[in-house]
């Protein structure tokens, strides 16, 4: 009797692996180190829709939003984040994204509120501060 083992035909071929893409590139979404952020609120009524937060240390920025907004926070967020992705894109600073948000306020539904750039000791308050009421 031969030691040897029949070769399953599945497996007697060449292995290939496809490269895949890792998307577009993106800012972190969590920091424990301080953060700057702005409050977005709906266009005609003013309520709060969320926070956009940014940390240069860590290279991470997100938009955060208010759960009491509910669905509007949601949906108003594809705007956000597609904004710092773009930004991202561009190789600056989660700070300069910051900037160049506040200096082109106008979301979809929201829009910056004028001279809310505000520090927070990590991106959980600003989470925490979302949750809220």
């Amino acid at each position: 009797m031969s030691s040897e083992r029949p070769i399953n035909e599945r497996f007697n071929e060449d292995v290939h692996f496809n490269l895949v893409s890792p998307g577009p590139p993106r800012y972190r979404t969590y920091t424990d180190k301080p953060v700057r952020y702005l409050t977005v609120v709906d266009k005609q009524d003013g309520v709060v829709l969320g926070y956009v937060w940014a940390n240069d240390e860590d290279d991470a920025a997100a938009w955060e939003p208010r759960e009491a907004a509910g669905p509007r926070a949601f949906s108003e967020g594809s705007i956000w984040h597609a904004r710092l992705e773009g930004a991202k894109g561009r190789g600056i600073l989660p700070s300069q994204a910051l900037a160049e948000l506040s200096a082109d306020p106008e979301g979809v539904r929201g829009r910056v509120l004028p001279d809310s750039l505000i520090d927070a000791p990590n991106a959980t308050v600003v989470e925490e501060l979302a949750k809220g009421d």
